[in-house]
């Protein structure tokens, strides 16, 4: 990427269409649309789709002789159909003779230039501009320009919309249910104002998406003609052309679905917007304003050569968490609204995107934090179902905050579809209470606390002292049957029932979230706090059993390390070298195993880091202290061991544990550090997962690269009392700039260079904030700045 600022593809590569959709989607944060081609269809090479935040469907099938029920975040209704052909011949459907991709990432416009070539010779330009609108969040536009180069004569162009889609984008899913919209209305109006219109409908489902198109070309069309069958609606517009005349369509669309607050139904809201919009260029104008303002709150000056991944990054976390999804009630996707993987679901990856919204948009981390508290029931009926207290939150979760994760999975390598025992991380509801934390840390927001944060807080808290019991053979407490993040283990070698004991990782935060549960009641006014423990049914002899429990459960360690989970050091050891040798990638090396009739249960063999992450949540310091009030010893030499231990045994399946490997080797291996922080950078623009990007963005890895920046390197530490720094620039990194929002403080920049670190508070902040920097403290009024010596 030459210019930082543009993405850009030259020709056509079939193998890497997926890829380049994918990357190429524009959206804002209400609905995201690939870039595929306005002509293509959904033929193996090219993947039409668009998602809007929140539209999921149920939908049954049949899977090794059982029915299974997945909900999916449906491909809605494409609004991108357009084509065209001379009079009687064939219409174009690609590829071009010529095709240059550039995705403007400051403005949020994807242009297309090709050439196309039909069969008598004749060659036309086109250049195609797409953008969905950040101002206007229900509008998309397109606009395409014609070129006549060696011919005059007519032209005729297609403008679509097409209600007849399916979920195929993701191949390990195409034998399940993939149909989940039925088409109820299409229609065109005759009066000349290029409406057109589709409406669908999910099955046994309120869920009803509506489009309408206006289509108008500069000139006027010398003859206009309507297209409509069951769930498609088209008009077809006669333009003259001649050699180096350019001729251009603009085709404006509007959406609405019956989730949002709108008057009427969503058809007539869709015609009623379509009608009323402005010009392609009025409505970019405003579009490109409200880009321009989101750069400037997202401003990172980094100096190194990977600005250009870093703004995809940026801009694709833009995309998918805007003030538009903000206004609506749902979570962050993982692999967020540009495909069909993970079925649109939400996991724990907001863990590593709301550390970059906590610090740039805050008020779009509460409405993901309100996603998760307005689920709060949910998850206290999965506790109750499991025989627990509080609340269990699912590791998948979708639309109604049920378990959503697979009962079965297959594995493309044997064919087999398997056991999925993931559901068992229910280390994911300490993500959602870290969440809750460091929100409240970030911005003081007592408020949300107050009516949400706390609630949710202390039922996490008030199901891990459920979910734990007393071991006497070890004298202390003790969670059984669950997984880490590791997520390649899920039973012990030859047992009859899933789930491991005593995980790490699980069992710290748990004791960090029962700790917090009483700090979160101290920080609320006492009215609030005794309202909120008599609503619970809270009382001193339960508090007292947290305290206990927080304070004793069971951590193990084998050989001067902390164990991934009890019993991990008696696995065996893999033959590395001869897996090296035999599969130059291991990433997948739980389906290779599967495979050749073995199971990665057997071995000492992780896909990502798993008790690793407790040095991405804590500083050093801060691991040592959890351990300590455990009664853990924890001494300094445990993070170099551990580390060392680990990195030898993770195959990295997941873009995560780049992001994670890079955090922790900050303060052993700053080299190494930089090297995973590129691989988690340039993840989805190399594909490094191998056709998974085709399949939607990994949004966790790429949030989480820009914030190995903002607070990994800079040694960024929010906390209530202030803000610290400690920065380990690596070698390759000259500078950082930061614009920051800290407790109501919009604009505070942070400066860190190999000398010196720089702190400056806006003018119109709301008070001093107490800046710490390796030993030395100062406080900083409104306006104020400081200069730190390293």
């Amino acid at each position: 990427m030459p210019d930082p600022w543009i993405l850009r593809y030259e020709g056509f590569e079939p193998a890497e269409e997926g890829l380049r959709e994918a990357l190429c989607a524009v959206g804002n944060g209400y609905l995201v649309t690939r870039g595929a081609a306005p002509e293509a269809v959904a033929d193996g090479v090219h993947y039409p789709g668009t998602y809007l935040a929140g539209c999921y469907h149920r939908a049954a099938s049949t899977v090794a002789g059982r029915t299974v029920t997945n909900e999916d975040l449906v491909n809605g209704p494409n609004w991108l159909p357009l084509t065209f052909r001379p009079p009687g011949g064939d219409w174009f459907t690609g590829p071009p003779a010529e095709q240059t991709l550039e995705l403007d990432l400051r403005r949020g416009v994807l242009t297309r230039t090709a050439l196309v070539v039909d069969g008598q010779g004749r060659r036309t330009r086109l250049v195609q501009r797409r953008f969905a609108s950040q101002a206007r969040p229900h509008l998309v536009a397109l606009e395409s320009t014609f070129t006549a180069e060696n011919w005059s004569g007519p032209l005729e162009v297609r403008s679509g919309l097409d209600g007849v889609v399916a979920n195929t984008g993701v191949a390990r899913y195409r034998g399940l249910n993939a149909h989940h919209l039925v088409p109820t209305a299409q229609g065109a109006d005759e009066d000349g104002d290029g409406s057109s219109w589709v409406e669908v409908t999910a099955t046994d489902s309120p869920l009803r998406i509506a489009l309408a198109a206006r289509t108008g070309p500069r000139p006027e069309a010398l003859a206009v003609a309507r297209e409509c069958r069951r769930g498609w609606a088209a008009e077809i517009r006669t333009l003259e052309l001649s050699p180096g005349r350019p001729v251009t369509v603009e085709k404006v669309v509007a959406l609405h679905t019956s989730r949002d607050p709108v008057a009427g139904s969503p058809l007539a809201a869709s015609r009623r917007l379509a009608a009323g919009a402005g010009s392609f260029t009025e409505l970019l104008a405003e579009h490109e304003q409200h880009w321009a303002q989101l750069w400037r709150r997202c401003r990172i000056e980094a100096d190194f050569d990977g600005a250009g991944a870093l703004n995809l990054a940026l801009f694709h976390v833009l995309q998918t968490c805007s003030e538009h999804s903000a206004a609506l009630d749902v979570g962050v996707p993982a692999r967020g609204l540009h495909g069909e993987a993970y079925r649109g679901h939400v996991f724990w990856d907001e863990l590593f995107v709301l550390r970059l919204l906590d610090l740039r948009f805050p008020e779009l981390a509460r409405s993901v934090l309100r996603y998760r508290h307005r689920r709060l029931d949910a998850a206290r009926r999965a506790a109750r179902e499991a025989g627990f207290r509080g609340a269990m939150y699912p590791w998948q979760s979708a639309s109604d905050g049920r378990e959503e994760s697979q009962q079965l999975h297959l594995n493309p390598l044997s064919g087999r579809w398997l056991p999925d025992h993931s559901h068992l991380q229910r280390h994911v509801g300490s993500a959602v209470a870290y969440n809750v934390w460091k929100y409240y840390e970030s911005t003081g927001d007592l408020e949300f606390l107050s009516s949400a944060g706390a609630e949710t807080i202390l039922e996490i808290a008030r199901f891990w002292s459920s979910a734990a019991g007393f071991d006497h053979g070890l004298g202390r407490w003790s969670i059984r049957g669950v997984l880490g993040p590791d997520e390649y283990h899920d039973a012990y070698p030859g047992a009859d029932r899933p789930g491991l004991h005593d995980n790490a990782y699980t069992n710290v935060l748990a004791s960090w979230v029962l700790a917090r549960a009483q700090d979160a009641l101290r920080a609320l006014p006492g009215r609030r706090s005794g309202e909120l423990r008599e609503r619970l049914a809270l009382d001193d002899t339960e508090l007292a059993r947290w305290e206990e429990v927080g304070r004793r459960l069971h951590v193990p360690f084998h050989e001067g390390v902390l164990s991934q989970f009890d019993g991990y050091e008696r696995l065996a050891e893999l033959d590395w070298t001869a897996y090296r040798r035999r599969y130059p990638d291991l990433r997948r090396l739980d389906r290779i195993l599967e495979a050749e009739g073995d199971t990665v249960n057997r071995y000492k063999a992780s896909k990502q880091a798993d008790a690793l992450m407790l040095w991405y949540l804590f500083s050093a310091r801060e691991v040592r202290d959890l351990l300590r009030r455990l009664g853990h010893p924890a001494p300094h030499e445990l993070f170099r061991r551990t580390t060392g231990y680990y990195l030898r045994r993770t195959v990295h399946g997941s873009t995560l544990s780049s992001v994670v490997h890079a955090w922790v080797l900050t303060r052993a291996d700053r080299r190494a550090s930089w090297r995973y922080f590129r691989d988690a950078l340039v993840a989805d623009l190399q594909d490094s997962q191998h056709g998974t990007t085709a399949e939607g963005i990994h949004l966790g890895a790429m949030a989480g690269a820009v914030d190995l920046l903002q607070r990994c390197y800079t040694g960024l530490e929010v906390r209530e009392d202030g803000l610290r720094l400690d920065p380990h620039l690596p070698s390759a990194l000259g500078r950082l700039e930061l614009e920051l929002c800290y407790r109501g403080h919009r604009g505070v920049v942070i400066t860190v260079g190999r000398r010196t670190a720089t702190v400056a508070l806006p003018a119109d902040g709301p008070g001093p904030v107490r800046i710490h920097c390796r030993g030395t403290t100062a406080t900083l009024g409104p306006g104020g700045t400081h200069v730190f010596r390293l």
